[in-house]
């Protein structure tokens, strides 16, 4: 989502978040099956095609396919491609190459949107080290996104992470978004950012986290294809996002089957179709 203000944020219903839920199960089985295929000599069409199978086998529509015209169910975006890249018969990922595979479906109306980068055989380790530290970034972000916190908190938490884990640019120019209704919604969710600014975080609202890192300049430039988003000066980049529900529990992310290690269970919600309430610590 491009950077832009907000008047204000949907509230979701306990209902209207399982319908989330379910369209971001669909979505975190997609991009699983869709990152495993992904070799050298897979081309990015055919990530696409079993991308949109699994969305069809759980009953759940794809939320990219005709949006403003995009033409598939998945973006793939490659090496100093940041985001929007569209999928083709003609890509053909090579040894060493990066893909961000990034994914949105639909329930009953309701949407998520999820992203991972994953390498194509061999990389080098500097790239592996980026898509680590951006993986860490985005739950850094995702922890800080709890009931009565302030929005900025979580673009806070995101640049903190990213900064002291490396030299890397931070896109500005496309950020995190409000989801539920509709794919891309108010507030706006960058990526960077002072803790304690905007809206307030309530139980109910449902936001899109993605930080997007380049190895070079944040700088972005649009392909002529309408759609592509590249890097300025060319330098490669990873891409990561959950859907997360702000709930009395704590941030619920409802595109995720499993947190990654390091994330604690009394810091997110993943793998409940309803978020059970937690207990209090003791002392």
């Amino acid at each position: 989502m491009r950077s832009r203000r907000a008047p204000g944020v949907q509230i979701k219903t306990p209902a209207q978040l399982a319908f989330m839920w379910q369209a971001g199960q669909a979505v975190a089985a997609a991009l699983s099956a869709a990152a495993d295929a992904v070799a050298p000599g897979v081309t990015t069409a055919e990530l696409d095609a079993i991308a949109a199978e699994r969305i069809a086998a759980a009953g759940a529509a794809p939320s990219f396919l005709g949006y403003h015209g995009f033409p598939a169910t998945i973006c793939t975006s490659v090496n100093d491609e940041i985001v929007h890249g569209i999928p083709s018969a003609s890509r053909v990922l090579r040894d060493g190459d990066v893909v961000s595979i990034d994914c949105g479906a639909s329930i009953a109306g309701w949407h998520a949107d999820a992203a991972l980068t994953v390498p194509a055989g061999d990389i080098p380790a500097g790239l592996a080290t980026l898509i680590g530290d951006c993986e860490r970034a985005l739950w850094q972000g995702i922890a800080a996104a709890r009931a009565g916190a302030r929005l900025s908190d979580i673009s806070a938490a995101v640049e903190r992470s990213a900064r002291a884990a490396g030299e890397y640019g931070i896109v500005e120019d496309y950020v995190g978004h409000g989801i539920g209704s509709e794919m891309h919604m108010d507030p706006p969710v960058p990526n960077y950012g002072r803790p304690g600014r905007g809206p307030v975080l309530a139980e109910g609202m449902a936001l899109a986290i993605e930080p997007l890192l380049v190895l070079g300049s944040p700088d972005t430039r649009l392909l002529d294809d309408g759609w592509t988003v590249v890097s300025e000066d060319g330098a490669w980049s990873a891409h990561f996002e959950h859907t997360v529900a702000i709930t009395a529990q704590g941030p619920w992310v409802l595109t995720a089957p499993a947190a990654p290690a390091g994330i604690r269970a009394d810091q997110v919600i993943v793998r409940a179709a309803v978020p059970a309430r937690q207990p209090h610590p003791a002392g």
